[in-house]
């Protein structure tokens, strides 16, 4: 039996070879997962599932769909509407993967989920501590510095794959440096 929350309510859990298992699935608005044979407040036992890159999942072996079900985007399609076809992307509105309360649980289109990825509290403070960074660097802040120069020159000679070789690191590294993508402080 499934002790309830104040103003949960529970929808099944239907996917491809559901009627196949043993148990029967459901996921509740607070972000909960029960298995259950006839009711979930009758019988439901409350499951934990796994974490998969930090997500909360189900792995179900289902007759020839052995996968696994990723519970924020499954209460999503049960208790959320997308907004439009775009909205294919589910996102925590808090930031933590585990919260998958539908209140927490956003539909967003890729660009949108860009962008709230990037303001996510661990991605500043990684970019904040690549920023100060000083060991470990393939070019430092003078051979940046001359790089930016040379790139920005209206007399270059040099290509950018031939910058890159010159310095030993990628075109890519030359195009993100040119962007400001990459060394933003050095002027």
């Amino acid at each position: 039996m499934i002790k309830p929350l104040s103003g949960e309510s529970w929808k099944p859990l239907q996917f491809p070879g559901w009627k196949h298992l043993r148990k029967q699935y459901a996921l509740s608005s607070s972000g909960r997962v029960a298995s259950y044979t006839d009711s979930v407040q009758e019988d439901g036992k409350l499951l934990n599932g796994s974490l998969t890159t930090g997500y909360k999942t189900l792995n179900l072996h289902r007759p020839g769909n052995n996968g696994t079900l990723y519970i924020h985007r499954e209460i999503a399609r049960l208790f959320l509407k997308k907004a439009s076809t775009k909205h294919r992307y589910v996102i925590h509105v808090n930031h933590n993967k585990t919260d998958n309360s539908v209140k927490n649980l956003k539909w967003s289109t890729l660009e949108e989920m860009i962008e709230h990825q990037q303001s996510s509290p661990a991605k500043v403070a990684y970019k904040k501590i690549q920023a100060n960074r000083a060991t470990g660097l393939k070019l430092n802040a003078s051979q940046v510095r001359s790089i930016k120069k040379t790139l920005s020159s209206k007399k270059r000679t040099l290509t950018i794959r031939q910058l890159a070789e010159k310095y030993g690191v990628s075109e890519m590294t030359m195009y993100r440096i040119k962007s400001g993508e990459n060394w933003a402080k050095v002027k």
